[in-house]
């Protein structure tokens, strides 16, 4: 099924993030099953992981951004990445989750850095966070490797989450040599 609103296909150099589709289900729901999915609160129930997933769709309708589906060049799909801001959250986070056997070949790494790139591109240019449970040490490693600084710790649904913040987005400028207006232009040959 075709989404009524646009999802953004972003292509890296190994990588597809594209909008999620039902097919993804099975993944998600084995990932929140699994040991993997503790430092979300999980394991988390097929009907918890369904709303979940219906939420992501409401965020990319609302707002114009949420989790992609990302996918290998082959098809194989790897896990969610993207930016999200759900209510109550103190500001938009670039997240991620890779599922089973996919971490510790740079998938997160060269997703989020398409995500991000793209939400500074088309939604805003002001910095992102990361929220990472204390214990995810996994996490915390990539936030440093993006680039993010551990901020502060807050508390997050009544337990620690640590507030890693990105560094925003540089604004490339052209200078331009300025032209005396006394001056007549010489010719170009």
């Amino acid at each position: 099924m075709t989404l009524p609103f646009p999802i953004p296909r972003l292509e890296t150099g190994r990588l597809v993030l594209r909008e999620p589709r039902e097919s993804d289900m099975p993944a998600i729901l084995a990932f929140g099953a699994g040991p993997r999915s503790a430092f979300l609160g999980g394991p988390l129930d097929r009907f918890t992981l369904w709303r979940g997933f219906l939420a992501n769709i409401g965020l990319w309708a609302l707002r114009g951004y949420g989790f992609y589906s990302v996918d290998t060049r082959a098809g194989e799909f790897v896990g969610r990445v993207g930016v999200i801001r759900h209510e109550g959250w103190p500001e938009a986070e670039l997240a991620w989750h890779l599922f089973d056997g996919f971490e510790g070949r740079g998938f997160a790494f060269e997703a989020a850095q398409a995500a991000q790139a793209d939400y500074h591109a088309r939604i805003s240019p002001a910095p992102l966070i990361s929220m990472i449970d204390p214990g995810n040490t996994r996490s915390q490693a990539l936030a440093r490797r993006l680039g993010a600084r551990l901020e502060r710790t807050d508390a997050g649904d009544g337990k620690p989450v640590e507030i890693h913040r990105h560094t925003p987005p540089r604004v490339e400028t052209q200078a331009r040599p300025l032209q005396d207006a006394t001056k007549t232009p010489e010719p170009s040959l």
